[in-house]
């Protein structure tokens, strides 16, 4: 891969994952936006070192470059939950975490070159994050 792919990659997920964070952001949220383009250009560079090292060890073995990537998922599975505060009477920060997790998965697919992929799940945490507030408060009343 060439260093203007790996780049482009890693600028991709900084972006989207900005765009998520400052949803986050401009609802005061512990995972903000720094928070969320940290951990988007976070997985996307664990994924492009899985490609990478897939890569370099050509004819000495199978790699698999999801192995790692898998372990990202686990791991901010963790941070996620760490966003999560629970009262007698209600839970806060579930969507924060659902946030990072999607963060994630945005920047594991920006990493491996799913352009596609990263766009669209991000368009669709963006609409979900700031429009669905709307349609989630009259159902709790």
């Amino acid at each position: 891969m060439s260093q203007k792919e790996m780049l482009m990659r890693l600028l991709l997920a900084l972006v989207l994952g900005g765009l998520v964070g400052l949803e986050r952001e401009i609802k005061g949220r512990a995972a903000g936006f720094r928070t969320q383009i940290l951990v988007c250009v976070g997985s996307a560079l664990m994924m492009l070192t899985g490609l990478y090292l897939r890569e370099r060890q050509t004819g000495m073995g199978d790699i698999d470059p999801t192995r790692i990537a898998a372990q990202v998922v686990t791991g901010i599975g963790f941070i996620g939950a760490g966003t999560i505060l629970q009262t007698p009477d209600s839970i806060r920060g579930l969507t924060t975490a659902a946030s990072v997790w999607v963060s994630c998965g945005i920047g594991i697919a920006a990493g491996a070159g799913f352009y596609s992929g990263a766009v669209v799940t991000t368009l669709v945490a963006l609409v979900v994050l700031f429009l669905f507030h709307d349609f989630e408060q009259p159902v709790r009343k």
